[in-house]
């Protein structure tokens, strides 16, 4: 009886059981779909975040391309925002990019629709939308126009820009238009896939794929963009430039050369064996040319006299010419080279300096006239002084310079230009370009405080000549230097003023600009000591009139001389001088010390 109770209680408690675990299935159901779904989840997290992305890139995105004419440039393996464009299957860029990028010696004319290219003897020319083009009087052609114009914009054809620049050009036209442009040369590092792989577009295995490579293709090693780790920059074969891991390439690089078939033209320069010592001769009218007989006279050891005889008169390229033959066979008979001086000065009111140089009819026909005069008159040498030229016809002005250059050389004409002292504003007189056509390159090392300045000052104090050496020296070698000294000095008066550009309450005006003679005759009229001063290497003097202060730094034979000292120092081509005739006659044994 016991027992069957037992039995019965062990029953009932089974059925209780089961029915708590029935009770229970749903729970546990539901527990497990969780952890099923969680477990789920994980894989599908680590899956996501450690393989590979198979989403190939948006490449009219990636390049930044729209319409069908626009072709996406890397340069030296950077994508620019800059674009070219695709006409008739020739790839082009705009005149801007190419002087930005690939040759600023081009000279695109905006009026007359031309474009330019100045050679050692020759000038090419390429007429807008003509497969024709001309370099000298020779005519040639291709199968493109070198030029198109689309509205005002000027398109160049790079395969054009390429007879005349060091560069690589490959064009692709899959998966959009897209051209390579390489301007640099010289070692390149090479990888070599190990596994067939992906370059994608950064360095992220997440990133879409630019293009595939395979194992035993060769890759180009590009400097970082930013160092990531396990990745490294490259190029493909077929221009892709992107990021590959670096488990899946060699872990040495090669190294490979890249070198320029293309042969740089030579511009062959006029250099002398001897030093140049020169001097300006201000000539205003045809009877002042008489007075080389007086000037000439006392310049001991002058080798060079540059007559101020050419003044732009018009702004069509014409000249008014002072040239004296009798004056130039007077030089050359005492072993003096004659450079005729051009400069824009006297009528710089009533000419358009634009008009002259950005027009290539105006441009050429001004050097056709110098040229003319040179030859008919049997000059050694041209000299530019040409002081008013603005920032927006910098490169005109450079061009001229160009275009003249190839008549000098033809006909062995000394060309030497005249510069201010190297500054921000000036840059565009582009010394470095001056420094590769013209012959001299010649620093005017004066004019430290113009006549107009509301201060006084020297006009070529040691540190200022010396910083402007220093600088010129930066962009043209000193061999082609020559750095001109003034013979003159400014008088200042200095008064109390409340007017408007008064600083510290005095007003400063340039009461004289005198020779050396007239300056000491200043100091000694009015009783003023002179004091010698190391910071301006020149002797100072000041004296006061009814409450002016007059204030002079001298020119003598000693500041001529710390000044000529730099020549030899600096090793420069010579030294030249503003103007003959405001000197005394010892300076020639001054400057002979160190120009021989």
């Amino acid at each position: 009886m016991a027992q069957r109770a037992r039995s019965r209680a062990r029953s009932r408690a089974r059925r209780k059981k089961r029915q708590r675990l029935k009770r229970l299935m749903p729970f546990f159901a539901a527990v497990v779909l969780i952890l099923l779904i969680a477990v789920i989840m994980i894989i599908s997290f680590f899956i996501e975040k450690y393989s590979p992305s198979k989403e190939i890139a948006d490449y009219r995105n990636y390049y930044s391309v729209g319409g069908e004419d626009q072709v996406a440039i890397l340069l030296n393996d950077e994508l620019l925002e800059a674009k070219g464009k695709l006409i008739d299957g020739e790839v082009y860029v705009d005149t801007e990019f190419l002087y930005q990028n690939l040759n600023s010696r081009f000279y695109w004319d905006s009026q007359e629709n031309i474009l330019l290219y100045a050679l050692p003897t020759e000038l090419v020319t390429a007429a807008a939308g003509n497969n024709e083009y001309t370099v000298g009087k020779e005519k040639r052609s291709e199968s493109y126009a070198p030029v198109r114009l689309d509205g005002e914009t000027a398109y160049v054809a790079l395969r054009y820009i390429k007879n005349y620049t060091a560069m690589d050009v490959t064009y692709y036209d899959e998966p959009v238009h897209r051209v390579y442009i390489d301007t640099e040369y010289g070692t390149m590092k090479t990888v070599e896939v190990k596994k067939d792989t992906q370059v994608r577009d950064r360095a992220d295995i997440k990133r879409p794929i630019l293009t595939e490579v395979t194992k035993g293709s060769k890759l180009y090693v590009m400097e970082e963009i930013e160092e990531v780790e396990g990745w490294t920059r490259v190029r493909t074969e077929d221009g892709f430039i992107g990021y590959v891991q670096k488990k899946r390439i060699s872990a040495e690089p090669k190294e490979e050369t890249r070198t320029s078939d293309f042969e740089e033209p030579v511009y062959t320069n006029i250099s002398k064996e001897y030093s140049i010592n020169m001097a300006w001769h201000q000539v205003t009218n045809a009877s002042a040319n008489e007075n080389i007989y007086r000037v000439l006279a006392d310049a001991k050891g002058l080798n060079t006299i540059s007559p101020t005889w050419f003044y732009l008169k018009d702004s069509e390229g014409g000249i008014e010419s002072l040239a004296s033959q009798e004056y130039v066979n007077h030089c050359h008979q005492n072993g003096i080279e004659v450079w005729g001086l051009v400069e824009d000065i006297t009528y710089k009111d009533t000419i358009s300096h634009a008009e002259i140089f950005t027009k290539t009819t105006n441009r050429q026909r001004l050097v056709n006239n110098l040229i003319a005069q040179a030859i008919q008159y049997d000059l050694d040498g041209i000299n530019l002084d040409m002081e008013y030229i603005s920032v927006d016809i910098g490169r005109a002005y450079v061009e001229f310079i160009r275009e003249l250059s190839i008549m000098c050389r033809v006909n062995g004409i000394v060309l030497s230009v005249d510069n201010y002292v190297p500054a921000e504003y000036n840059r565009y007189y582009n010394r470095a370009e001056q420094g590769v056509f013209a012959d001299y390159v010649i620093i005017m090392g004066y004019d430290e405080t113009p006549k107009g300045s509301n201060t006084a000052g020297s006009v070529a104090s040691i540190g200022f000549v010396r910083q402007g050496i220093e600088n010129t020296l930066q962009e043209v070698p000193a061999e082609k230097i020559i750095n001109a000294v003034p013979f003159y000095t400014r008088v200042w008066k200095v008064s109390p003023s409340v007017e408007e550009g008064a600083v510290d309450g005095y007003l400063a005006v340039c009461e004289a600009e005198v020779g050396m003679d007239g300056a000491d005759k200043y100091v000694s009229n009015n009783g003023a000591e002179k004091n010698w001063s190391e910071e301006h290497g020149q002797y100072y003097a000041e004296y006061e009139i009814e409450g002016d202060i007059y204030q002079i730094w001298l020119e003598d034979e000693r500041s001529i001389e710390e000044k000529a000292k730099l020549i030899k120092e600096y090793q420069l081509a010579g030294i030249a001088a503003w103007k003959l005739g405001f000197e005394r006659s010892s300076i020639w044994d001054i400057i002979l010390k160190y120009v021989n």
